[in-house]
Parts: structure tokens; C-alpha cells; sequence
């Protein structure tokens, strides 16, 4: 009998805890940076296309992420940067189409805060990084009637460590990504 109940539990237990897939609704969601320029001014940009998928239970805690950004769809609202941007000097968008994320280890920093680690592929090259996350909240979508999470994500990423672009006085290594999500659950 007591193996019974403690299947019961463990069953009980397991289906409140139980993973699902999570994926980015990309009318609402954005993969943005910013890098300096002439070390006096900010360029800003997003990328327009991109999968990004979670696995997470109801509370969206614990997520691990799969991420996939395509790189020819950057825009700085400049084509013609946009253009450079996409060539062997920077990106190399025919050689490395995409970038990519997964995540590694989650660490809840607060009630509503945490640092998500994860292996970032960019231009042939894997390295970690680190971001730091929001949870800005779940609620059930009243149209799909689907649990929907917010996230923002932040964090910084040199651009020479995966030879994007040259080492140059005119443009900053250092690229800061912000990433602001929202998650529909499948």
C-alpha cells in the first residue's frame, strides 16, 4: 500500500511539474543591440527573423531555451550598413546564416529575476555567455486562451572573441543585446 501511494505522490507531483514547449510570438517579441560608434554615439538594431523556443513548466521556471537567429535579417534602419553588415567583414551572412543560443544552466537570482548561461554560436565560433532575465509576468491570452510569459533578456557580447568585424577605433566590441519576449505556450 505504501508503494501505492508513494507512486501516487510521485505521479501528482511530476504532473505539476510538467514541461512544455514554449515558443516566442515574433509580432511581439524582438532580438535587439546596441554598439557604440566614433566612441561618442550608439547604433541600435534588431534582427527580424528568428526562432525562439523554451521548454518551462506553467510558472516558466527553470526555461531552456533553443534559439536561432537568422543573420541576413539584421537592420539598423540602414541599408547600406545593413549591407556591410552582412558581408565577409562582419557577419559573413552566405557562410554563417545563423546564430545560435541553447541554454546550459538557469540560476534564479530573485523573485522575478535570473541569469540564464548558454553556448552562443556565432560566426563558426561557440563560446559561453551569460544573460540576465525578467520574468515579467504570465497570463492566459484571452483570444488563444494559451498561458503567455513576458521575458526581457540582457546582456553583453564581444564581437571580436567571434571574429565579427575588426579590431578598429571607430566601433566598440562590445555589443549589448536586449531581448524582450513574449512566450506563447504550445
Amino acid at each position: 500500500m505504501k508503494k501505492v501511494i508513494f507512486m501516487l505522490s510521485f505521479i501528482a507531483c511530476s504532473t505539476l511539474t510538467a514541461q512544455s514547449t514554449w515558443k516566442a510570438d515574433n509580432a511581439h517579441s524582438k532580438v535587439g543591440f546596441a554598439i557604440t560608434h566614433l566612441m561618442i554615439s550608439e547604433v541600435e538594431g534588431h534582427f527580424g527573423e528568428f526562432d525562439i523556443q523554451a521548454t518551462a513548466d506553467e510558472e516558466f521556471s527553470n526555461p531552456d531555451f533553443t534559439v536561432d537567429v537568422k543573420t541576413a535579417s539584421i537592420d539598423t534602419d540602414n541599408d547600406r550598413r545593413d549591407e556591410h553588415l552582412r558581408s565577409g567583414d562582419f557577419f559573413d551572412a552566405e557562410a554563417h546564416p545563423s546564430l545560435a543560443f541553447k541554454t546550459t544552466s538557469f540560476e534564479k537570482t530573485g523573485d522575478k529575476t535570473f541569469k540564464l548561461t548558454g553556448d552562443l554560436t556565432l560566426h563558426g565560433v561557440t563560446k559561453p555567455v551569460t544573460l540576465e532575465g525578467k520574468l515579467n509576468g504570465i497570463i492566459t491570452d484571452q483570444r488563444s486562451q494559451k498561458l503567455k510569459a513576458g521575458l526581457k533578456l540582457t546582456g553583453t557580447v564581444d564581437r571580436l572573441a567571434y571574429g565579427v568585424g575588426s579590431d578598429t577605433p571607430t566601433l566598440g566590441d562590445e555589443v549589448e543585446m536586449t531581448i524582450n519576449l513574449e512566450m506563447a505556450q504550445q
